[in-house]
């Protein structure tokens, strides 16, 4: 009975034992523990959100402007996606990214953002999705080798209360979470600031930059100071633009702008020294009057234009022969800099703007007046400066005599506490001495104008100086993110070459290599098993 027993039990393990040795058994066993690991780990992350993020400037990631933002929210935000499914590329891949980022202002809302996905398919589905004012867009669509137009939609409805915000179309992800952000702003903010821009001496106003006030008044209020009509500026004015003024200033429009400053007022001098005219060929000064108000704080607009070996090119008309046509020519007058202060967040993620017959900012002065001075924007290691009777010739070839200088300062902040311009002058300042504020200077008032826009830095940057200004810099860093893929570091032509070589040879090579270990190795295992056996 015992020796019966003792044999079933030897043949139960001999079993066992040749069952588990079995190579089938360790592949079961293998897709078990990772199958079990894969649960384990979908278990964890809905319990504990993260990402890892591999980007250079992490452009991915949320900021933590929009953090601050969607963490502060006090009740429920409900955003609707109204996403038409099963759209071409690209964008598909607009509605991923948007389910992607919206997972994140979700997980850092505290519970107060939820977000729902409608196809709006059918007529009621495309009514719903127009009424709630998102647009639909034209794709084209390959089917049956046939090429169609179908209606699309790719919009953004975010309610909050009894007040609502549209993103009528999701087509530039560069810029959605600055867009997404600003609409959660704007939902709970219940006042825009007030952003003043003075008027009264043939100033620049909104109309000449359309896309730069586009841009601002989405989340401030742009309000005309009439300085030739009124005696102050309002109170309520959070910062104060002068935009390319063409006309003089009076006592008493610099007497408004010295008190307002006086009162701890934030200003902005977007000052042209010279008119420049392609046409006419020549670069005529303009006199405002500031100069005198400026170098009281320290500031000093100088009388000269920057040429810059790094330029726009222009067009122009030749002629060789009994033939005339267009080329394109460098313009030393058209600096495109691209030396920005990376300490500064004015202008840390630009990467190149286009300026239109900019001057040099002078920032000795400041040091004297105990005034902290910060250079933005500067030249090429390439550059120079033109003073005097300035004529326009594109055509002229400029040698590296003419260019003797580098990184001259284009734009610059000055912060610290300014002593007024009227303290001994009429009339007499009621304010001495300002608290702790800031002035910002750029040595072009045309930058940001429609007719003069190269590069959508330049509408960034605007946007930035009123940002900074009104004390609001946690959007600059969410508009200044760059999606842009990065350019590709040229090479050699000899590494070139060996690189097409081990691309051609090592894939091939792993793959016979793998092939061969693994018929080796199931060779080992099956004479390993029929020794046992």
């Amino acid at each position: 009975m015992n020796s019966k027993w003792f044999g079933e039990e030897k043949e139960y393990y001999y079993v066992v034992s040749t069952f588990m040795k079995s190579p089938k058994t360790h592949v079961l066993i293998q897709a078990a523990i990772v199958f079990g690991i894969v649960i384990l780990l979908n278990v964890i992350s809905i319990r504990l959100f993260g990402r890892i993020d591999l980007t250079a400037e992490n452009v991915y990631t949320l900021a933590d402007a929009s953090k601050s933002i969607v963490g502060s929210l006090d009740d429920r935000v409900t955003v609707k996606a109204y996403f038409t499914e099963d759209l071409p590329a690209p964008y598909n891949n607009n509605r991923r990214a948007t389910l992607d980022i919206l997972n994140e202002y979700k997980a850092y809302s505290d519970g107060n953002l939820q977000f729902d996905f409608i196809n709006p398919a059918g007529e009621e589905g495309e009514q719903e999705a127009q009424q709630q004012g998102i647009a639909p867009v034209q794709v084209q669509v390959i089917n049956d080798d046939k090429l169609e137009v179908k209606r699309g939609y790719l919009g953004l409805v975010l309610l909050f209360e009894d007040r609502k915000e549209t993103i009528p179309v999701v087509q530039n992800l560069g810029s959605l979470e600055y867009d997404i952000s600003g609409a959660l702003k704007r939902l709970t903010t219940t006042k825009k600031k007030k952003i003043g821009y003075t008027t009264g001496h043939q100033e620049a106003e909104p109309s000449a930059f359309q896309q730069a006030a586009q841009m601002v008044t989405a989340q401030y209020e742009l309000v005309p100071v009439d300085l030739a009509a009124t005696a102050a500026v309002p109170p309520d004015i959070d910062a104060l633009l002068v935009i390319a003024p063409e006309g003089r200033f009076s006592d008493s429009s610099k007497y408004a702008i010295d008190q307002y400053l006086m009162q701890g007022g934030k200003l902005s001098f977007l000052l042209n020294r010279y008119s420049g005219n392609l046409q006419a060929r020549i670069a005529q000064p303009v006199e405002t009057g500031l100069d005198d108000l400026l170098a009281q704080y320290g500031i000093r607009v100088n009388a000269d234009l920057v040429r810059d070996a790094q330029c726009a090119p222009v067009t122009v008309m030749q002629q060789q022969g009994m033939f005339r046509f267009q080329s394109q020519v460098p313009f030393p007058l058209l600096p495109t800099p691209s030396d920005f202060n990376r300490e500064n967040v004015i202008v840390k993620d630009l990467e190149t703007l286009l300026f239109f017959f900019v001057s040099s900012i002078d920032t000795s002065l400041a040091s004297a007046k105990h005034i902290k001075a910060e250079v933005l924007v500067r030249s090429s290691q390439q550059s120079g400066k033109q003073t005097g009777f300035i004529t326009i010739d594109p055509l002229q070839r400029l040698t590296p005599t003419d260019l003797p200088e580098q990184h001259i300062p284009l734009a610059a902040v000055f912060e610290g506490s300014f002593q007024s311009f009227f303290v001994e002058k009429e009339p007499r300042a009621v304010h001495l001495a300002s608290p702790e504020t800031r002035i910002l200077v750029v040595g072009d008032g045309d930058f940001m104008k429609d007719e003069y826009l190269g590069a959508r830095d330049n509408v960034v940057f605007f946007a930035n100086i009123v940002d900074y200004l009104a004390d609001d810099a946690g959007l600059i860093t969410i508009r200044s993110k760059n999606l842009a893929q990065a350019p590709l570091e040229q090479v050699e032509d000899s590494t070139k070459r060996i690189l097409k070589y081990v691309n051609l040879v090592l894939p091939p090579f792993i793959v016979v290599g793998y092939g061969v270990f693994r018929w080796r190795r199931r060779a080992s295992l099956k004479r390993a098993l029929e020794l046992q056996i």
